[in-house]
């Protein structure tokens, strides 16, 4: 069985930003982009028709400023991407 993660985002000089999806584990519920404040995330259907989460193209290059990183600002905090992915297929690296 291969795992399939989808990684958004970007490294610069003050840190690497990525979201990522691991789309074997993804639903599509889409209860992660209801709990999304910043209002990154969507469902989309993949190559294979199924749901899965992603983060909006519009902010491939800016999730630093998006998203305020959910080790920073959004772990213990509810509504969450994490705490709403009852699937565990969401992780930031900030």
């Amino acid at each position: 069985v291969t795992t399939i993660i989808a990684n958004y985002g970007y490294a610069d000089g003050s840190g690497e930003y990525y979201i990522t999806v691991d789309t074997d584990k993804c639903d599509g519920c889409g209860d992660c982009v209801k709990a999304c404040a910043s209002g990154i995330l969507e469902v989309i259907l993949d190559d294979y028709d199924e749901p899965k989460a992603v983060v909006k193209l519009q902010f491939a290059t800016t999730l630093s400023d998006a998203c305020p990183g959910y080790y920073r600002k959004c772990a213990g905090v509810e509504p969450n991407c994490h705490a709403a992915c009852r699937a565990g297929a969401i992780r930031h690296s900030w």
